[in-house]
């Protein structure tokens, strides 16, 4: 008996480890039977981040790194980009009857919004790092964001309507003078505020804070007929703009 239960202890160890260590993506199927493909994975991976059914990830998964990586380097990102800020001007030509009274209001975030993250995440493994913000805070200070330049145009065409264009960043009060610095550098100016989180708004979740910020310009007599960012928190809770426009970002979430 003793002999048996030994035997059967070993095989089902046996099973177990080589089951294991057959496990790849590459050998997977959906339930429907479709073969899945290491690309055809970390697209959806991708994709559903984008439409929020894959929230508070920590780190990019490790198989998709390199398929992140090569995203956010390549036309397709600008042209899913260029897409978004596409239709922020459809919406603004055509269903935004701004009154020209100085309360017309539009709202940007900065990082992967107006300013890229992208240099510094190329030197952190494309996400799949777990984020250290001292080291990126560190990196902000220098001042070195490009622009996304959709942005920067739109932007700059935003100006000339007259509407009141708010910048509410996660980033922390300490990077204000950095933060200054780098969006002038590469072409920003001429907004209205720039709102960055102080000691009181860290006890806040990115999104109420941003919620905060939202009800504090409405309750001022400002109408938010649009807000920009890359990701959710930009644009969750209560009072919201008129309408939301996200940018893709697969690198990291904000909560």
């Amino acid at each position: 008996m003793g002999r048996l239960l030994g035997f059967l202890l070993c095989f089902s160890s046996f099973f177990i480890s080589a089951t294991l260590a057959d496990w790849n993506i590459l050998n997977q199927r959906t339930k429907s039977g479709l073969k899945i493909s290491l690309k055809s994975y970390c697209e959806s991976w991708r994709i559903n981040v984008e439409l929020h059914n894959i929230q508070d990830f920590t780190v990019v998964p490790e198989e998709c790194v390199s398929y992140i990586g090569k995203y956010v380097a390549s036309s397709q990102y600008h042209v899913d980009s260029e897409r978004t800020i596409e239709e922020c001007r459809l919406y603004l030509s055509t269903s935004c009857p701004l009154k020209k009274d100085g309360r017309d209001a539009w709202l940007f975030d900065i990082d992967d919004t107006l300013l890229s993250t992208v240099p510094y995440f190329k030197k952190h493994h494309f996400g799949g790092e777990k984020l250290n913000l001292t080291s990126l805070e560190g990196w902000m200070s220098k001042g070195k964001a490009p622009a996304l330049e959709h942005s920067l145009k739109f932007f700059d065409e935003l100006k000339s309507t007259g509407v009141q264009i708010f910048l509410v960043s996660s980033r922390r009060e300490h990077l204000r003078s950095a933060t200054i610095d780098n969006l002038v550098d590469v072409g920003y100016h001429g907004w209205t505020r720039l709102i960055l989180r102080g000691p009181d708004d860290e006890l806040n979740e990115v999104q109420q804070y941003k919620a905060n910020v939202r009800k504090q310009l409405i309750s001022n007599g400002y109408r938010i007929w649009g807000i920009v960012g890359d990701q959710y928190s930009s644009f969750e809770g209560l009072p919201s703009a008129r309408r939301s426009f996200k940018l893709p970002n697969p690198l990291y979430y904000v909560s």
